[in-house]
């Protein structure tokens, strides 16, 4: 059962391959074999793919069986297409298109498969990648909104600069004030003169005037503040959404990408691998020598080509033959008199007939 089922695999034909030998027999089973499980190597890898695509094992699985399948008919089809030569060169120039075509099957099925065997290495560099694109995310979104920010901030250190520079004025006019009392400084008098109440009631008034700045100042640097913590919050609030699509960075084309910038050598011998399974049936076909099964195969489609031949050759000796035929029948009726005197009577009947119709029409029209 399984020797048939491998047979079938090969696309050679079974019944034919009843009447070889048990080693031609085994020869196409490991072939069939080949064609076989690299299309479950496919079915893997594909599958694989299109899980880190969708996330979703139903979608991989389908998609994965129908991938499968159509490698395991391309494969099906390069296998059993293939003629044994009588010389290599002319086997190789035949199997070329079909060795490029199992190359790029054997490419696509292994990139897949190699992404599953590095994921720890390529998750690696999908995560120096993500910070990267978290870091270089927030400071776009702090250039953003950094224009309001500044001119928030600004706008407040100018009115807390204002304020420490009157709280400065009124120090210093305490201070001229209480010295101007003391004798220390200004008329050097001690006591309580027509200049010290004149430096009172300038501190006053500048005391008057801080106060009345602060009590201006403070709902504007409340408001101020307050819009400072709305655009923190709209920038980290920005941030965070879009976290989840750095998050998500996780495709299958960014796999791919990471997995070019690992050490290229054994991602490559890898791909040789596939590359040999994928080619090995038609290889293997190439390079063994001419079977039983293959005389046997060449025997039956040159003598179906040979009665085709004789078939198209009698075919076209049958037209010439009846046309020959034909001329000549032609020929004898034509020298028959009988023959020429009645289609001269017909003929003569027919005139008259039309002329008749004619002198007819001709009175209709008058």
């Amino acid at each position: 059962m399984l020797q048939r089922f491998f047979i079938l695999c090969s696309g050679a034909d079974s019944h034919l391959l009843e009447s070889c030998s048990q080693g031609e027999k085994t020869k196409y089973v490991g072939i069939g074999a080949t064609v076989f499980f690299t299309a479950i190597m496919a079915f893997l890898a594909s599958a694989y793919a299109l899980f880190t695509v969708f996330d979703s094992v139903y979608p991989a699985i389908a998609f994965g069986t129908v991938w499968a399948l159509l490698i395991f008919n391309l494969d099906r089809f390069i296998v059993s297409t293939i003629r044994k030569r009588d010389h290599l060169g002319q086997e190789f120039l035949q199997a070329s298109p079909r060795i490029i075509l199992a190359m790029i099957i054997a490419i696509v099925i292994s990139k897949p498969l190699e992404i599953k065997i590095f994921e720890k290495e390529i998750n690696t560099v999908l995560l120096k990648e993500r910070n990267a694109m978290a870091i270089a995310n927030k400071n776009q979104v702090t250039n953003y909104f950094k224009g309001d920010v500044t001119k928030n901030q600004s706008e407040i250190d100018s009115i807390k600069s204002s304020i420490k520079a009157k709280e400065k004025q009124v120090a210093d006019l305490y201070q001229a004030y209480i010295t101007e009392a003391e004798g220390t400084t200004g008329t050097k008098k001690m006591g309580k003169g027509p200049i010290y109440k004149e430096k009172r009631e300038a501190h006053d008034l500048a005391k008057r005037q801080l106060d009345s700045l602060k009590a201006n100042s403070a709902k504007t640097i409340a408001e101020k503040e307050a819009k400072a913590k709305t655009l923190q919050a709209d920038l980290d609030k920005k941030v965070a959404d879009t976290k989840p699509i750095i998050d998500n960075f996780d495709g299958l084309m960014a796999r791919i990408n990471a997995l070019g910038k690992l050490p290229w050598l054994p991602s490559f011998f890898i791909m040789l691998l596939f590359l040999a399974i994928e080619t090995s049936p038609i290889i293997a076909k190439m390079m063994a020598p001419k079977g039983e099964y293959d005389f046997k195969l060449e025997d039956n489609e040159t003598a179906l080509k040979t009665h085709i031949e004789q078939n198209n050759h009698q075919r076209k000796l049958q037209k010439e033959t009846d046309a020959e035929i034909y001329n000549r029948v032609y020929a004898d009726i034509r020298e028959e008199k009988e023959l020429f005197d009645y289609k001269r009577k017909r003929a003569k009947e027919l005139l008259e007939m039309q002329a008749d119709a004619y002198l007819e029409k001709q009175k209709n029209v008058i």
